[in-house]
């Protein structure tokens, strides 16, 4: 294709996604999608390579490809028109077990053109914990109902038999069922506008897929010139969670590729903060992204050059049957951090400070006497981001891998019995330097009834760490506000709150940058 049509058909390809997404946010019925936002859309080819997407969360877009491949695998030789594959295993492509996955092939006169695809957090998918996210789970049974590569929809008529299954092991079934339903409802938007791109007739098939190949080669092409600017080496970090468990990189650069080995990380743990290899992909896919030209298409050729070496049974590529809701949530964001950090001296007019290094996962769960059914609710907070080399960091912002929007006040206290008695900036916890660090948020939610409420967070004992003589952001904190009591709680915790009782959460703020 010339320059132009090139061009055209990039956009065209990223709006479908952007629709796509916009009808998964439009059609859900929970908070946490609708209000939140917790959903990204994408579109592959027919071999399951990334063509498109919509800019929405990083943890999903860079994990999303490797479900699809899953699917692919395992029901290649029975996918026909009118199927949609459901997933949410994270040893199978998917990142944690509330993050479902849809892949819908798409067929023009029963030929295969490609397939569209969307994830979404579900507020809850059974488990040990109100909320799926079990901060003390030991093992991955303990975390919710785990789905390998199955059809949901096939040949167009729903499985109700595995529906009904799905909505036994969760607390919020009629919440869960919408919710699926608007994922349904984004990938057949998808196929629809793709095949509209299309001349009318099969005979068109073979140009689509042309033009699919000539997308993801300039996107390579682009990638691969921006990766020559990086001075060739080898840099290498060190970050650790606040348990001490320590993950290393060492990423090394030559002409036009780059190998990110994360040989030397501590075993996987017996708590979860274990990462999948996808979650560790899709960390390293974003943050070379955000060093190189934004304008490059998020695509797999994009991500050609990019060797990943993750040693199995370790911390970033845990093995079953290790818990890994954090890893999705906690050690995502703590890769971008030692990844940036080691190429803080390739790239120090580009590389910031450390921003929170979290994103303070709470889930609240129990009986809503509004309604007397079960009710569960999710969010991420936002934190601190880390300082610039040119501009100070902003304030309550989530960064990196997770992109996020808060829950609104108006709608979690019309829709849980929960209060919001505090949303503030944490004033003063950013870190100092010549650009400052963006400070964190306190937020604090009062129960109105006996609920179970999970923490599951990092940055409390290791502050986001500041560049060029900046100093570090301030640790979070947390605590359950009791009468006149104020009982510190720990980062990874769960509790039972009796009426009236708030729960505290103040975020980390973002490191410094340059002397004070």
């Amino acid at each position: 294709m010339d320059a132009i049509s090139l061009e055209v058909f990039k956009n065209a390809l990223s709006g479908i996604a952007e629709e796509m997404n916009a009808v998964l946010v439009r059609t859900a019925f929970s908070p946490n999608i609708k209000e939140r936002r917790d959903c990204s859309c994408a579109l592959f080819d027919r071999d399951g390579q990334l063509v498109a997407q919509s800019e929405s969360i990083p943890v999903h877009l860079g994990a999303m490809p490797f479900s699809v491949a899953e699917a692919i695998r395992a029901l290649s030789d029975t996918i026909e028109p009118g199927d949609v594959i459901v997933l949410n295993d994270p040893f199978r492509g998917g990142a944690h077990l509330p993050d479902i996955t849809f892949v819908t092939p798409i067929f023009a006169q029963e030929i295969l053109m490609g397939f569209a695809a969307n994830r979404a957090h579900h507020a809850d998918i059974g488990g040990m914990r109100p909320g799926s996210i079990a901060a003390d789970a030991t093992e991955i049974y303990q975390e919710g109902l785990r789905i390998p590569p199955v059809k949901l929809w096939r040949a167009g008529s729903l499985e109700s038999d595995l529906l009904a299954l799905i909505l036994s092991n969760t607390r919020t079934p009629r919440e869960r069922e919408a919710d699926l339903r608007a994922q349904f409802a984004a990938n057949e938007r998808g196929c629809r506008r793709l095949l509209e791109l299309l001349p009318v007739g099969a005979q068109h098939a073979a140009p689509l897929h042309t033009q699919f190949a000539e997308l993801l080669d300039y996107s390579e092409r682009r990638m691969r010139h921006e990766l020559q600017k990086i001075p060739i080496g080898t840099y290498t970090a060190k970050e650790a969670l606040d348990d001490d468990s320590q993950i290393c990189v060492r990423v090394t650069l030559s002409q036009s590729d780059v190998i990110v080995d994360f040989s030397g990380t501590a075993p996987q743990i017996e708590r979860p903060l274990n990462a999948v290899f996808a979650v560790t992909a899709s960390a390293v896919y974003y943050t070379l992204r955000a060093l190189t030209d934004s304008e490059i298409p998020p695509n797999a050729g994009c991500y050609r050059p990019i060797q990943i070496i993750a040693p199995e049974g370790t911390l970033v590529n845990a093995r079953p049957p290790a818990p890994v809701v954090g890893g999705n949530l906690e050690v995502s964001q703590r890769l971008v951090d030692v990844l940036l950090r080691a190429l803080a001296p390739a790239l120090p007019q580009r590389v910031p400070a450390a921003s929170q290094g979290t994103m303070n996962s709470l889930s609240f769960g129990g009986a809503n006497p509004r309604t007397g059914e079960p009710f569960t609710f999710y969010e991420t907070l936002a934190g601190g981001q880390g300082a610039r080399p040119t501009k100070d960091g902003l304030h309550a912002i989530h960064s990196h891998m997770t992109n996020t929007l808060n829950t609104p006040i108006e709608v979690l206290e019309s829709v849980y019995p929960l209060r919001v008695e505090r949303y503030e900036i944490r004033a003063g916890s950013g870190g100092r330097g010549r650009y400052r660090g963006g400070d964190g948020l306190r937020r604090d939610i009062r129960a109105l009834a006996r609920v179970t409420v999970s923490l599951l967070a990092d940055r409390r004992r290791r502050p986001p760490y500041g560049l060029a003589g900046g100093e570090p952001g301030a640790c979070g904190e947390d605590r359950i506000i009791r009468g006149d009591h104020k009982i510190p709680i720990e980062e990874q915790s769960t509790h039972t709150l009796e009426p009236d009782d708030i729960f505290s959460v103040r975020t980390p703020g973002g490191g410094g940058y340059g002397e004070p």
